[in-house]
């Protein structure tokens, strides 16, 4: 059986072949194994195996760097050319400047890129869809913590309150890593490949409990197009509780228990309290 570098020693062949006499590739790193650089004395493209079907649209509105060309190759693989572009990763304190709330509001009005992510049949991430697929997994597993039970408690009882969700692409991983801007200040945002049909309260919801102070999310919101509510706090919410809890569910089947533990010790501090409870608060 081939190991990992055999296999993308073999890749890099392939693709330098491709390519054709006088370019050099090799891995680009990155946790899907998938991406490469290309050069060719001073010419540098950007290489990705079997990439998002819908790379020309977000290319096409500027939201990815420019896609050069698409090949299927004769083993079924479709490698993709984007334009290299010298840039630099957002820093986490970078994730509250007015470009980055207005590049993803931009992203989630995409009338285009939604007409695409449904064409090619993506079904839509409906809150009840997620509590199901969450519970059929917290009933499968073997060892299982007080903490995901409440969990789902909890996005069972606010269902009625986050149903139903407005639909839009969402890119999925809002980590301050696939944010990054050229030495024009353009900003892109990269990495598709755990973009879906959500609500766009699980995109705004991580990226504000995550690297913005909640005084400051009324300014971030006001440049993204929205306001502050009761309903949009409810739904970030539960959106950052049921991504808590697909992590801590999915790493505990992979018997990843270190990390299955930080997401469980996330879940242990994360705000239970329910509408109904707020309610009788008031």
């Amino acid at each position: 059986m081939k190991n990992s570098d055999d296999t993308n020693k073999t890749r890099v062949n392939i693709l330098e072949f491709q390519l054709g006499d006088g370019w050099n590739v090799k891995p680009a790193g990155g946790s899907s194994g998938e991406a490469y650089i290309a050069w060719m004395g001073e010419r540098k493209i950007f290489l990705k195996r079997n990439s998002s079907p819908f790379l020309a649209v977000l290319s096409a509105e500027g939201i990815v760097p420019k896609l050069l060309w698409t090949k299927r190759l004769e083993n079924g693989d479709v490698i993709t050319a984007q334009k290299w572009v010298n840039s630099r990763e957002l820093r986490a304190k970078d994730m509250g400047e007015r470009q980055v709330a207005e590049l993803l509001s931009k992203i989630h009005s995409s009338a285009e890129l939604l007409d695409m992510f449904q064409r090619i049949g993506n079904k839509p991430r409906t809150p009840e869809l997620i509590v199901e697929e969450l519970e059929n997994c917290y009933h499968n597993l073997e060892e299982k913590h007080p903490a995901m039970a409440d969990a789902i408690c909890y996005l069972k009882e606010e269902l009625q309150y986050v149903s139903p969700a407005k639909m839009v692409v969402c890119h999925g991983d809002m980590n301050h890593n696939n944010w990054i801007v050229n030495s024009r200040g353009d900003l892109y945002l990269i990495d598709w490949d755990s973009a879906s049909v959500r609500d766009p309260a699980y995109d705004i919801g991580l990226l504000l409990h995550e690297y913005i102070p909640e005084k400051e999310w009324t300014a971030w919101l006001d440049h993204y197009g929205l306001s502050l509510t009761e309903t949009l706090k409810t739904k970030m919410n539960w959106y950052v509780v049921s991504h808590a809890l697909q992590q801590a569910l999915e790493h505990q089947r992979k018997n990843d228990l270190l990390t299955a533990s930080q997401w469980i010790t996330y879940l242990q501090t994360a705000s239970f309290k329910t509408t109904a409870e707020k309610k009788r608060e008031q």
